[in-house]
């Protein structure tokens, strides 16, 4: 009754996961490789004059002392604020030069969260950096008021660093 059910413990049942044999033992795709895609998609912390100087082959690939660069973290002060109906464009000043920041809206959360970012008032962005027709400009995933000034003085810290370590640091390792 019960001698040839798929529940009787034999290796067929515990497969796992769902995979059939034939899908579990398939070769990755060789193309993919974890850790180039993974130094891509890092966090970069980077000045205006950083991301206006980038080396780029196109308007999607950018790099900087070598590395891939995708994602940007920028600190400065919001110099022009443009309101539309279904994204926020602003500037942000950083002492280094302008960014341009755009970041298109969702929800009315989005909408309440950049309603409260005011000409004048020093933001963190993070986003993603892009290019069109010969300007550069970020896609913002996040942006927030700075409310410690030392946030400031850290990040130019951070960009030094960064920009040390990949020229320097990198090479030795």
């Amino acid at each position: 009754m019960y001698g040839n059910s798929e529940f009787d413990g034999s290796a067929a049942a515990f497969m796992g996961g769902g995979f059939m044999p034939s899908q579990a033992t398939q070769a990755p795709e060789p193309s993919f490789s974890h850790s180039r895609n993974r130094e891509s998609r890092c966090l970069l912390p980077l000045t205006a004059k950083q991301i206006h100087d980038l080396a780029s082959n196109d308007e999607l690939n950018f790099i900087s002392d070598g590395v891939e660069v995708t994602n940007v973290t920028v600190v400065g002060r919001v110099y022009q604020k443009e309101d539309k109906a279904s994204e926020y464009t602003f500037l942000v000043d950083d002492g280094t030069g302008q960014i341009e920041c755009n970041r298109w809206i969702q929800e009315s959360v989005d909408a309440d969260e950049l309603a409260a970012i005011l000409i004048g008032m020093y933001v963190r962005v993070h986003g993603q950096l892009r290019g069109l027709q010969g300007r550069r400009f970020i896609n913002i995933f996040s942006v927030r008021p700075v409310t410690d000034f030392n946030e400031i003085t850290s990040h130019f810290v951070e960009c030094i660093y960064v920009h040390f370590y990949n020229n320097r640091l990198r090479v030795l390792v």
